[in-house]
């Protein structure tokens, strides 16, 4: 197998030693997914709901890199800045998702990045075998 560093058109440029996402095999590690534009400027300030909006489109661009979506996603690890916006993530969770549920981490911590960040999310998704070639 082979290790290949993934970098998402259209995305914002890393802020430190890394990358978007890191193909393995058949498997996808996507980096802490921010609410930020392609600019790098943070969509929504104040408003989860939005910055979880937005995060989670720029992990669907991550994902069509490589020929998955949501659906192959396989765990999440959710940062908030207030474990209590939980219920107020979990629709926008359930409309990016649909009928999928991957396994899920969530953590409340005491600061992002960005001190405008409420949210952050990273993911770990299958590659369909029709995308592998």
């Amino acid at each position: 197998m082979t290790r290949e560093e993934i970098r998402v058109e259209g995305a914002s440029e890393p802020i430190s030693h890394y990358t978007d996402a890191v193909r393995f095999g058949d498997l996808l590690f996507v980096s802490g997914i921010a609410p930020f534009d392609g600019e790098g400027n943070v969509v929504g300030e104040g408003d989860v709901v939005a910055q979880t909006r937005q995060v989670l489109q720029n992990l669907r661009d991550a994902l069509r890199t490589v020929g998955a979506d949501m659906g192959d996603v396989l765990k999440v690890t959710v940062f908030l800045t207030d474990v209590n916006d939980r219920a107020a993530i979990n629709p926008v969770r359930q409309e990016f998702f649909g009928d999928a549920r991957p396994a899920s981490t969530l953590i409340e911590v005491s600061a992002l990045v960005d001190p405008k960040m409420l949210v952050e999310i990273e993911a770990v998704s299958g590659i369909p075998t029709e995308a592998l070639s």
